[in-house]
């Protein structure tokens, strides 16, 4: 890639109406390029928040305009944050552009409940994608040999210069950044709101790597927290969670009769390592294969699919007690309903959601006199969530029809 190509613009600059940032801001043909290949389309039929729809019903955002976001920060960094501005070539400022908008092509449907489901996370795929065969990785390449390599090695945080890595996967990213105030956005909460144009202001470069000025710590504080509501109040929702304990039913039961009734809409789930088959997957292909399964003559996957299509979700109860749980597997056996399908334990919680965690990575603050800190040696708030121990949930799942409205509880006194 030559320095001319590089600093090549489109003759009239893109922009896209964002109701999180306004407008998002595309100058360089590359950038217009990957925007227009199916791998990145294909994220306008991908749900952002997977099954919280099912709680906040304006949840139906696309990991596309997500996507679009992150860009539009990591563009925002590139020119706005004299540091960065510095620090970056212009190769490295597109490689970095390149990486923001392309992290997310590799989710399934319905986002990380499909995960669930595979063997191979979102982020692998990505990398996937990237690196083989696809129209994605044919730009890149003919732009620069060298240039999947580069973006796949951002999104993996292996690349030398680890600056580029901070502004997509440390903990004060433009991912964490975009779809926090998105998803409060379109959920229509306030657990995820925080200051991005102050903490931008505020970001400095030291030692190769992203860090705040000291005068914007509280800033972060606010954003730490967002974070930490909107996983208990939104990500880790019971509801949603109920939506993804289902799905993940569904295809138990599928795996076990696949064999004698394939449902083809749903068999690109198995071929994950086709990339073709797995471009073909999306929100809208695995509905269109729930409603085929709802006609199943098997009993159990119809069931299991018209629940989902129709929110006929299970109810649940939080670390159930062993009579509770005896209760129920009593009520499936007068019912003729097998435990496998219908009783499904789920754990919620490890240091992944703990706000602020720095055996996991660090927020660094620069004072005053241009020394580096760790934020837990700066902002006492930060230092107390630092230690917080995790919070581990324990629900059982069960068809909320076993007890009807007189629930679980009532249910265990008669049986007293």
């Amino acid at each position: 890639m030559t320095e001319e190509y590089m600093l090549t613009e489109l003759e009239e600059p893109r922009v896209l109406r964002d109701p999180i940032h306004g407008y998002i801001h595309i100058r360089s043909p590359l950038i217009w390029q990957l925007l227009d290949t199916p791998e990145f389309q294909r994220l306008r039929r991908i749900r952002q928040l997977g099954g919280v729809f099912q709680v906040y019903h304006t949840a139906e955002h696309s990991r596309f305009s997500h996507s679009l976001g992150v860009y539009e920060i990591v563009r925002r960094m590139t020119e706005e944050v004299p540091d960065i501005a510095r620090e970056l070539n212009q190769r490295e400022k597109l490689q970095v552009m390149c990486a923001a908008l392309l992290h997310d092509i590799g989710h399934g449907p319905f986002s990380h409940s499909f995960e669930r489901l595979s063997a191979c996370s979102h982020e692998q795929m990505t990398i996937n994608l990237i690196l083989q065969d696809t129209e994605i990785h044919r730009i890149l390449a003919a732009a620069d040999s060298r240039l999947p390599a580069e973006t796949a090695a951002i999104i993996q945080g292996t690349h030398p210069k680890t600056l580029l890595c901070d502004m997509i996967s440390g903990q004060l990213d433009a991912d964490r950044m975009d779809y926090l105030l998105r998803d409060a956005y379109e959920t229509g909460t306030s657990y995820g709101t925080f200051d991005l144009e102050r903490i931008l202001r505020c970001l400095r470069v030291s030692s190769g790597r992203l860090c705040i000025k000291e005068s914007g710590m509280h800033s972060v504080e606010d954003y730490i927290m967002a974070r930490y509501h909107m996983y208990w109040q939104v990500y880790l929702h019971p509801v949603a969670r109920s939506f993804e304990v289902l799905l993940q039913l569904f295809f138990d039961r599928y795996s076990q009769i696949r064999q004698k009734t394939p449902i083809m809409l749903l068999e690109n789930v198995y071929e994950l390592s086709q990339p073709c088959r797995f471009l073909e997957l999306d929100d809208y292909r695995l509905s269109a294969g729930l409603q085929q399964a709802a006609a199943s003559s098997d009993r159990l996957l119809a069931d299991l699919a018209d629940r989902l299509l129709n929110r006929r979700l299970l109810d649940w109860v939080e670390d159930p007690s062993v009579r509770q749980q005896q209760a129920l597997q009593r009520a499936l056996e007068r019912l003729e309903l097998p435990e496998e399908f219908y009783l499904k334990e789920d754990v919620a919680g490890s240091k992944v959601y703990l706000p602020y965690h720095e055996s996991q990575a660090q927020i660094l603050v620069l004072d005053p006199r241009g020394q580096i800190h760790v934020l837990s040696e700066r902002s006492a708030i930060v230092c107390a969530l630092d230690k917080m121990e995790p919070v581990v949930t324990r629900r059982l799942y069960f068809p909320r029809e076993l007890y009807g409205d007189a629930g679980l509880e009532m249910a265990v006194k008669r049986e007293k």
